[in-house]
């Protein structure tokens, strides 16, 4: 995508995510903490001296919280994306996966349990590479029930001869 095509507040935004989590705002910021304990005995250490501290920290912290908050936003939307050209590109895994992100919490819930009846699935398989996706392991572990089932049926109507 063509830079020309970003807002004034992502350029900025951009710059001040790569800033703020550089060296130099570290050392910065170091630099004015150490300047504002070195200019405590100069203002006798005054409830204003204190409050110029106080009150430059929760600013910054304030603005800062909706920069992370836009950065992980973007940053999140750009592995979904990967992840999903990497489910799209393997004819092995289920696209019902993509985008599955706008689903409610008790839908990922929901899909949580399958994966987790996946695991069980694999767990009961020989080899640990027979099930690809949770329709291959529901398909897997229904044949061999069915196949378990009518070997007891026919051990069963042996039994009743």
């Amino acid at each position: 995508m063509a830079t020309s095509d970003r807002s004034i507040f992502e350029k900025f935004s951009n710059w001040a995510t790569k800033f703020t989590g550089s060296s130099y705002a570290f050392l910065g910021a170091v630099a004015i903490v150490v300047i504002w304990a070195v200019s405590g005995p100069v203002f006798n250490y005054s409830e204003t001296w204190q409050l110029v501290i106080n009150t430059g920290t929760t600013i910054i912290t304030f603005l800062m919280v909706f920069l992370i908050q836009k950065s992980q936003n973007k940053d999140s939307k750009a592995i979904q994306i990967k992840l999903n050209e990497l489910i799209a590109a393997n004819e092995k895994a289920s696209n019902r996966i993509v985008d599955i992100e706008d689903l409610t919490e008790k839908e990922l819930d929901q899909l949580h349990c399958y994966y987790e009846k996946l695991a069980d699935f694999a767990e009961e398989d020989n080899d640990i590479h027979a099930s690809h996706s949770i329709d291959a392991a529901k398909r897997n572990q229904d044949y061999k029930h069915d196949f378990f089932k009518k070997k007891h049926d026919e051990w069963l109507a042996k039994q009743n001869k």
